[in-house]
């Protein structure tokens, strides 16, 4: 994937050879500036492609030949890319985290070059990751302890779109997905039912269910809409698992709607069902759902069990963009030495944080609940023993005063020196660190609409750099 990089990258990576700049260490943030859907937070993922790249990135001989044919790049250049590997240290906030507008996600210090060149594919993973399972989270709060699997893969963009975006989905808190290479690759539990033409297929409805459950009588889920769900298809199932289950001893099953009036059809199959001696049959149901959907779905009691959610998770389609972007905070001099770097702009929200830092997690003692996040230098130490002052950024007037308080520094060594420093935890222990760390935001973080906002603050000395830059850009 090395040549998956803006083709501007390779030009400034030939401009810093050329100039004397391809050893110069650079600091660079990736962070992003906006919650999508205006909620209160989003989760960070896709850590895990930006190892398995770096490990693995490299400029072959096609590479070579290809950029040679482009006739823009110095020989010179083309034999520093032959051997080229990273060689800078990475910082990241773990998977699975919930992480707020304008603070570092990850954050690189490199050669000129080196920084420069992985700047596409570490967007392209942390954005996208990070949208789905940011979106699944909503999904899966909604559902109220209700299951959520992902089904999207055939309408995903794409491949990667498809088998990260189950990933990414896994993390957030799906339990599972229908895409079954996304298990075999990271351990997504896969799992399907019957389609449409199974039912259609067979002169009879009933005969589709009859077999169905013969071949599967310990995964026996039956679609039940492809006709009229209340008048053929449940009863066609209790009957197929009255024959089939029943004499071999088995009570777990399902059925699935697709299609019609959700809250309605479920709470008349679960009488029906009820009735028959099928209490722990389980009804699912699928069909272009969303947060605000089920949201309704459950408010309006339906008989619901889990749900299957597809388009509107793996291409998050109420905001299908994450934002994040990747800029540069600070360069070293000869001597070692740290200068900051800002990008100034009318546009308030895309002023930057300069210099090198690091950030802290605010937890209350008393109640295990995040307060704030402090973004503070890489070298200024937190003493959680002692009283905290907080101000407001944009509006310093604010403050607030914590005493009783724990500190938690958000992010981890991924590389150090190019080499791969950090323990990669298994895709599961994730999935569980993420609903742990969500658990920890208020109630009214976790709001769809109209969320508190969680506020991202800096030390004294990081904003003092950052309005002394402003003046002098003046």
């Amino acid at each position: 994937m090395s040549m998956l990089c803006d083709f501007y990258e390779l030009t400034m990576g030939n401009g810093y050879f050329e100039t004397g700049f391809q050893d110069r260490i650079t600091y660079f943030d990736v962070f992003f500036r906006s919650v999508p859907d205006q909620g209160g937070f989003a989760l960070a993922a896709g850590l895990d492609q930006v190892i398995e790249y770096i490990e693995d990135l490299h400029f072959s001989e096609e590479d070579l030949h290809y950029l040679r044919g482009r006739k823009l790049f110095s020989e010179a250049f083309l034999n520093y890319l032959k051997n080229f590997r990273f060689t800078g240290d990475l910082y990241a906030i773990p998977e699975g985290t919930p992480v707020f507008p304008q603070e570092p996600l990850i954050t690189v210090r490199a050669p000129a070059i080196q920084a420069q060149l992985i700047e596409t594919f570490l967007l392209l993973a942390v954005n996208h990751q990070s949208l789905v399972a940011t979106k699944a989270n909503r999904i899966v709060r909604a559902a109220k302890g209700r299951t959520v699997l992902e089904f999207g893969s055939r309408r995903a963009q794409g491949t990667d779109g498809a088998i990260n975006g189950a990933r990414a989905a896994y993390i957030g808190g799906c339990g599972g997905t229908a895409c079954a290479i996304a298990d075999q690759i990271y351990g997504v539990p896969a799992g399907g039912t019957m389609a449409h033409a199974w039912v259609q297929m067979f002169d009879s409805q009933y005969e589709a269910f009859r077999t169905y459950c013969r071949l599967y009588p310990n995964n026996a889920t039956l679609l039940v809409d492809t006709y009229n769900t209340l008048k053929s298809g449940v009863p066609d199932a209790i009957r197929a698992f009255n024959e089939v289950l029943r004499p071999l001893g088995i009570q777990k099953c399902g059925i699935r709607l697709d299609s019609g009036d959700m809250a309605y059809l479920t709470r008349e199959a679960r009488k029906m069902l009820d009735d028959a001696g099928w209490p722990g049959c389980e009804i699912s149901v699928s069909n272009a759902l969303d947060e605000y959907l089920i949201q309704d779905l459950v408010q309006q009691g339906a008989k619901i069990d889990m749900f299957g959610v597809g388009e509107r998770l793996i291409t998050a389609r109420s905001e299908p963009v994450f934002g994040g972007v990747y800029k540069l905070a600070a360069v070293e001099d000869d001597a070692g030495n740290i200068l900051p770097k800002i990008k100034v702009s009318e546009n308030i929200a895309k002023i930057t944080i300069p210099h090198f830092k690091k950030t802290y997690r605010l937890y209350d003692r008393a109640t295990g609940k995040a307060e704030a996040d402090y973004i503070c230098l890489h070298d200024e130490v937190l003493d959680d023993t002692k009283p905290l002052e907080l101000f407001d950024p944009l509006a310093t007037w604010k403050r607030k005063t914590l005493t009783n308080f724990t500190a938690r520094e958000l992010q981890e060594p991924i590389y150090l020196g190019g080499k791969l420093v950090y323990r990669q935890p298994e895709l599961r222990d994730i999935r569980t660190y993420c609903a742990q760390q969500v658990d920890t935001l208020w109630d009214e973080v976790k709001r769809f609409d109209y969320p508190h906002k969680y506020y991202v603050d800096l030390s004294r000395k990081v904003w003092d750099i950052q309005h002394e830059l402003l003046k002098q850009s003046r």
